[in-house]
C-alpha cells in the first residue's frame, strides 16, 4: 500500500510494440511516408539593400488621353486659355473652369522636412534619346492621321476637320511635363514691356537694331524647367573677426589705415528646406555661352509663383510654343547641389555678426531627401541677331516673365557711341578737377 503523503514516484515510459521480424508471407512492405514539402519563402533582402530602394515614380499622367480633350458642359474641342487667368475656356458655350492644383493632387504639399530619399514623378523620367520627336494622332472626329512636332508643339489641328488634337499623355522624349503654370500677361503687356526696356538703352543702341526693333514680334514661350524641394543638412566651418581697434600711420600726405580685430572660428551645423529651386532643364538654354548669347537673361526674370501650377493640360499651350526637356534629374543635380550650398552658405552668414567679415574654408551638404517635379513656365521673349563686323554671331533676347511682367535682357551697343561718351565725361571731370586745384 502506497503512502498518499510520499512524492509521487514518475511512471516508466511506456514501451512500443516491437514490430515484426520482417513482412508475413504473401503481404508486399508498405513504402515509407513521404518527406513534407518545405514551404515556399520569399527571397531574404538585407535591410541596407531595402533603404537603398527609392520608392516608384509618382503617376502624373494625364487621363484625359491624346486627340480630342472636350468641353465638359458642351463637348466642344476648341479650348484654349483665358488670357490673365489660370482658367480654360471652351470657344462655343463659353463655359470656364480650371485644372486642378498639380502641387495638391499628387500630395507635394507635404512638409519638405519630412522628405527622405529621391522622390521623382513619370514626368522626369529619364529620357529615351531613341524615342521620336514626332507623334502621329488619329483624330477622332474624322479618322484622318495628325503629325504633332513635340520639339516646339504639344496641339495640332486636324487638316480635314478642323478639330484641335492635343497630346495630353506623356511619352518618353521629355516634351510632356507634369505641370504648367499658364500665362498670366497679355501679348500687349508684353509688348509694352520689351519697349520700355529698349527705350531705355536706345541712346547707346546699335543704329541697325534701332531701325529694325519691332517689338511686336515678342512671342509667348513654355520654357522647360526642372522644380526640386531638397531636405538637406549642411556643416559650415570658417573664421570671423570684430574690428577692436582703427588706427592710422605715416605722414600728412602718405598715411595707411590699420585694422587690429579678434578672429574667432566659426562652425554651424543646421538643417534646413529648399521649397520649389528652379532649375533649367533645356540643354540649349543651359548654355551659357556668354560669348554666343545672352541666355543668362532669361534665369533673371525668375522666380515665378510655381505653387500655383496646375497639372498639365495641353490646351494651355493653345497659340504658344513650347519647348522640350532634354536633361535628366542626373545631368542637373550637380547644378542643383550647388545652388542648395549656396542657400546654406547664405543661412550661415545671417546667422553671425562679424563686423570686419566672415570667411568660410570648408562646406559640405548631405541631401536627406529631394522632391523633383517637371514644369513649364511662362515666358515672353524677344530675340534679335546681331551679325557682327569681324564675321561672329551673337543673339540677343528679352525676356519677360509670363506671370509677374519682370523683364531683363539685352541689345546691340554701339562701341564708337560708348567711347564717345566715356572720353567725354573724362575730359568734362578733367576740366573740373583742373579748376578745384587752381583755385586751391
Amino acid at each position: 500500500m502506497t503512502d498518499p503523503n510520499s512524492p509521487q514516484q514518475p511512471l516508466p515510459p511506456a514501451v512500443p510494440p516491437v514490430p515484426p521480424a520482417g513482412p508475413a508471407a504473401g503481404s508486399a512492405a508498405a513504402p515509407p511516408p513521404a518527406a513534407p514539402a518545405p514551404e515556399a519563402s520569399p527571397p531574404e533582402t538585407s535591410l541596407p539593400e531595402a533603404l537603398q530602394r527609392e520608392p516608384a515614380p509618382v503617376d502624373t499622367t494625364n487621363a484625359k488621353g491624346d486627340g480630342l480633350t472636350k468641353c465638359p458642359r458642351c463637348g466642344s474641342a476648341e479650348i484654349g486659355p483665358v488670357p490673365g487667368t489660370d482658367n480654360l475656356r471652351c470657344a462655343f458655350c463659353r463655359f470656364e473652369w480650371t485644372a486642378a492644383s498639380f502641387m495638391a493632387s499628387v500630395g507635394f504639399d507635404s512638409p519638405i522636412e519630412q522628405l527622405q530619399g529621391t522622390v521623382l514623378t513619370t514626368g522626369v523620367s529619364d529620357i529615351d534619346e531613341q524615342a521620336s520627336h514626332i507623334v502621329t494622332i488619329k483624330c477622332q472626329g474624322c479618322g484622318a492621321e495628325v503629325v504633332i512636332n513635340t520639339e516646339s508643339q504639344l496641339q495640332a489641328r486636324c487638316h480635314w476637320c478642323r478639330q484641335t488634337l492635343s497630346q495630353q499623355t506623356q511619352i518618353p522624349n521629355g516634351a510632356v511635363p507634369d505641370a504648367v503654370l499658364p500665362f498670366h500677361l497679355t501679348h500687349a503687356q508684353a509688348v509694352e514691356q520689351v519697349r520700355k526696356f529698349a527705350n531705355k538703352r536706345r541712346l547707346f543702341a546699335l543704329k541697325k537694331f534701332k531701325q529694325e526693333f519691332t517689338p511686336e514680334n515678342v512671342v509667348g514661350v513654355y520654357m522647360p524647367y526642372l522644380l526640386v524641394d531638397g531636405n538637406a543638412h549642411a556643416d559650415i566651418a570658417g573664421f570671423g573677426e570684430i574690428k577692436t581697434r582703427q588706427y592710422q600711420r605715416g605722414s600728412d600726405n602718405n598715411k595707411t589705415t590699420y585694422y587690429d580685430a579678434d578672429v574667432y572660428q566659426v562652425t554651424r551645423s543646421f538643417d534646413f528646406t529648399v521649397d520649389d529651386l528652379t532649375i533649367e532643364s533645356s540643354s540649349a538654354r543651359a548654355n551659357q555661352n556668354t560669348k554666343q548669347n545672352t541666355n543668362n537673361v532669361i534665369n533673371t526674370i525668375l522666380p515665378f509663383d510655381t505653387k500655383n501650377a496646375v497639372r498639365y493640360d495641353a490646351n494651355y499651350i493653345g497659340d504658344f510654343t513650347s519647348e522640350k526637356r532634354d536633361l535628366n534629374v542626373e545631368e542637373v543635380m550637380p547644378v542643383a547641389h550647388s545652388q542648395m550650398l549656396s542657400i546654406a552658405r547664405q543661412k550661415a552668414t545671417d546667422s553671425t555678426r562679424y563686423d570686419r567679415g566672415l570667411r568660410w574654408e570648408s562646406e559640405a551638404l548631405e541631401l536627406k531627401g529631394t522632391r523633383w517635379v517637371a514644369v513649364l513656365l511662362p515666358v515672353w521673349l524677344y530675340s534679335y541677331y546681331e551679325k557682327k563686323s569681324d564675321g561672329s554671331a551673337f543673339l540677343h533676347y528679352i525676356a519677360v516673365n509670363g506671370r509677374t511682367g519682370e523683364t531683363m535682357g539685352s541689345i546691340p551697343v554701339s562701341v564708337p557711341k560708348l567711347l564717345l561718351v566715356a572720353l567725354t565725361i573724362g575730359t568734362v571731370l578733367e576740366g573740373i578737377a583742373i579748376a578745384i586745384v587752381a583755385n586751391f
